[in-house]
């Protein structure tokens, strides 16, 4: 059975990966010298580690069924579950665990409806969803930190302590929005109890912190070009690798 998509033609790669052929270069080679990915045991891979990379990045960014992957790329439905299942950990980012004294963080919290109940709960838009912590460097935009994923009733205060995101932070300096109030990060001046309003100073801060806070949410934006992002059908961990490895291609596509 022959493919539409593969690997070896590059007008394929830039749309299912948003990486331009050099740096889709760049992430095979990573990947192949961070683990053994052909050194398994069993029946060879269907495709080449470049066309499995593909064939994940594809799965991510339109969100088809394993059905409609399989035809495209030429091999059979259980196939390319399998390729999704070995590869999309593998190609998650790492946390990053050391910063520089002068950098700044931003975090938020993001939800991403999952039809998998166990891992999901009914969230503030009525889907069962998993809600997400995400930060990134202030100064680069760079994601260095996804949280482990918690069912989407949880607010952010919660999900900034149990997702294990307040722990890979550490004391950096990091931004938060009104609702991470009382965690000892950066949020928004408040009007104290019968106070008219907030003095000019704090105005201005608060404009200031709302401008540079809005680069997460363009962060979240250019996430859910992945539509994997808007509907998510994977099970148990899926979810969570799908964040960390659309993580990671976004960090490459920004420093390409």
């Amino acid at each position: 059975m022959t493919g539409v998509i593969t690997s070896s033609e590059p007008s394929w790669i830039a749309p299912f990966t948003g990486l331009s052929p050099r740096c889709f270069g760049k992430l095979v080679t990573a990947i192949r010298r961070e683990s053994a990915v052909d050194g398994h045991r069993g029946r060879p891979w269907s495709l080449s580690l470049e066309g499995r990379i593909l064939l994940v990045a594809a799965y991510w960014r339109t969100n088809l069924t394993m059905r409609q992957l399989a035809l495209l790329f030429g091999i059979s439905k259980s196939a390319a579950d399998r390729i999704i299942d070995h590869l999309g950990p593998l190609i998650a980012l790492q946390p990053r665990k050391r910063f520089r004294k002068d950098t700044v963080l931003i975090v938020d919290g993001t939800l991403v409806p999952t039809r998998d109940h166990t891992i999901a709960e009914q969230s503030k838009n009525y889907r069962y969803s998993t809600a997400h912590q995400v930060v990134i460097d202030a100064d680069t935009r760079l994601i260095v930190v996804v949280g482990r994923p918690l069912p989407g009733n949880r607010n952010d205060c919660r999900g900034w302590e149990e997702s294990g995101a307040k722990d890979a932070v550490g004391r950096t300096v990091t931004i938060a929005d009104g609702g991470y109030q009382g965690t000892g990060l950066v949020i928004p001046h408040r009007r104290a109890v019968g106070q008219a309003g907030l003095p000019a100073w704090k105005e201005e801060h608060n404009r200031s912190h709302k401008q540079v806070r809005a680069r997460v949410e363009h962060t979240f934006a250019r996430m859910k070009n992945w539509k994997i992002l808007r509907d998510c059908r994977l099970k148990g961990d899926g979810v969570h690798h799908a964040m960390l490895g659309i993580a990671r291609l976004h960090n490459m596509a920004l420093t390409e």
